[in-house]
């Protein structure tokens, strides 16, 4: 007896789960007038107070959705004991009611701790193969995660984030979060002005950024989207790293991940309040910190 909304018909013709922009402000900038909830694109910024989980419940809930989690884990940036408190916290918040899928890529079988998931959550771990071409972590992670998509998770999920596993949940991260390209905003630089954004400024760099340019300066601890989204950021980011390594550069994926968002902008963000430094004091911007990163462990 359901009978779907004007926007819901209009989501059902495209991607599962993706909210067309015409129908973004009856979900997204509820009223935060100390925040920007809005970028000049039009794209909403996600704060708590900003979305109406309520309806977005209702639709997501009769979608039947499966959405995948690969986690980063870097070789000496954590520790079993981190990673297992990622893993317990993320099957406590991590979109909570619906079909997850853990993926971790690691080189040694060995030290993934033992894992307990609640209902609906599943886990897979994969091999890393390493690369020929570069030697730093997140270009071979990249590069097999890419391969991993390619051949499995693409048929396994509807939405894909890519996590840092050194950050710890703190409260619902929920189906607001849910988009086509889902960037997360640095809780370092958000609140600074953007002349002091960390970008790559070598001008041979593929992922070069001139001081003139930029819009927001991305955390690379979480990205997310469809899996296509994903797909064409790992696609550019191998482009743009190769093109590195072949003039003798080496810059980080973080830099990377801001040039392709700054060209391909996305079409939702997240507020630090989804990756806040507990170490920092605490602004009454952040009205709920949905993610602790725990840059102690760095």
């Amino acid at each position: 007896n359901f009978k779907k909304t004007s926007w819901e018909e209009e989501i059902g013709k495209g991607e599962v789960g993706v909210v067309p922009d015409c129908f973004i402000s009856c979900l997204f900038n509820r009223k935060r007038p100390d925040v920007i909830a809005t970028t000049n694109w039009l794209a909403p910024v996600i704060w708590e107070g900003t979305y109406n989980r309520p309806v977005l419940e209702n639709y997501y809930k009769r979608l039947n959705i499966t959405i995948g989690l690969a986690v980063i884990c870097v070789p000496g940036k954590f520790s079993n004991q981190s990673l297992t408190d990622f893993i317990q916290s993320a099957n406590k918040h991590f979109l909570f009611g619906y079909s997850v899928v853990f993926y971790f890529l690691l080189d040694i079988f060995s030290t993934l701790p033992p894992i307990a998931l609640g209902p609906l959550r599943t886990f897979k771990v994969f091999l890393m193969v390493k690369s020929d071409i570069g030697k730093d972590f997140y270009f071979i992670y990249m590069n097999n995660l890419f391969d991993y998509i390619i051949t499995h998770i693409q048929y396994e999920v509807n939405f894909l984030f890519v996590m840092n596993a050194d950050q710890v949940f703190k409260d619902d991260f929920g189906v607001e979060t849910l988009g086509k390209s889902v960037a997360q905003l640095s809780a370092w630089w958000y609140f600074k002005d953007g002349d002091t954004f960390p970008y790559e400024r070598r001008l041979k760099s593929a992922a070069f950024i001139p001081f003139e340019e930029g819009d927001f300066y991305y955390h690379s601890a979480i990205f997310g989207g469809t899996v296509e989204e994903v797909l064409n950021l790992i696609r550019e980011y191998q482009k743009g790293a190769i093109q590195d390594i072949k003039n003798q550069l080496s810059s980080t994926y973080e830099h990377h991940l801001n040039k392709y968002l700054l060209i391909k902008k996305p079409t939702k963000l997240l507020s630090p309040e989804y990756n806040w430094d507990p170490s920092f004091r605490t602004p009454p911007q952040i009205k709920c910190v949905k993610i602790a990163w725990q840059s102690k462990n760095v």
